[in-house]
């Protein structure tokens, strides 16, 4: 089921480019900032619809390459950042070369993978001395209505992990060092819509399962007035993660 869920994206892409948030900027930076100078070439593992690709792009001389495992999210990605080349593959199977790359990058996605596989694969394309990043964007439930939406929709894979102590790697990696941002996204009743439709868990329930977190949804959308255009602010905290390749 677990492995169901983890390649279920593809199905909802459109609803996850319309409901995931994108990552600040600030926290990509920090991620990669033990790059060796003149680094420049990393690699979105699990980029999905291109989230994270398109800040990585934005460097100038970046070379950036993404990797997913559904080609219906790479469809997406190359819609959203065109020119960046796609190849289907995991984290514990990459098709690139031996340290090749300067870094590797995981966004939303590495409560997914084996740690420790993972691990040994990104060292095996990784120049010593480079770095992996994980990081993700996480609704902050110290709100009462996005604890509300929480248990409206389920508690993510991600949020689960987080809870149990975040992430783990292993060699050749040292220690993970951690940043956490918070902000917050002006979003609409509908987005909040998306957002939930392009969650693992809704995407594989049963039709009564999604008709109930329909419903319940736009009970409390309706509580809080959101309607039409009306925007809410939607509180994020964002944790990034990096190591060292020994």
């Amino acid at each position: 089921m677990a492995e169901d869920m983890a390649t279920s994206f593809g199905a909802e892409a459109g609803n996850y480019e319309a409901g995931r948030p994108d990552y600040p900027f600030e926290a990509v930076a920090w991620m990669l900032e033990p790059m060796p100078a003149g680094s420049t070439r990393i690699a979105d593992v699990g980029a999905g619809t291109g989230k994270l690709t398109r800040v990585l792009a934005a460097a100038p001389d970046a070379e950036i390459v993404a990797i997913d495992p559904d080609p219906a999210m790479l469809s997406a990605l190359r819609d959203a950042v065109p020119g960046v080349p796609t190849f289907v593959g995991t984290a514990e199977s990459l098709p690139l070369p031996d340290a090749g790359l300067d870094a590797v990058v995981l966004g939303q996605a590495w409560h997914w993978v084996d740690p420790v596989t993972a691990s040994a694969e990104v060292g095996r394309v990784v120049k010593s001395g480079g770095v992996l990043g994980l990081i993700w964007n996480l609704r902050d439930e110290r709100a009462d209505w996005v604890r509300r939406l929480t248990e409206i929709m389920h508690g993510s894979n991600a949020e689960i992990m987080m809870a149990e102590g975040g992430p783990s790697v292993a060699t050749p990696f040292g220690e993970l060092e951690e940043e956490t941002w918070e902000w917050v996204r002006p979003i609409t009743r509908e987005r909040l819509h998306s957002m939930a439709s392009s969650r693992s868990y809704i995407i594989t329930a049963s039709d009564e399962e999604k008709a109930r977190v329909h419903g319940e949804m736009d009970a409390l959308f309706d509580e809080l007035g959101l309607h039409g255009d009306t925007v809410i602010d939607l509180p994020y905290v964002t944790r990034a993660f990096r190591a060292i390749r020994s």
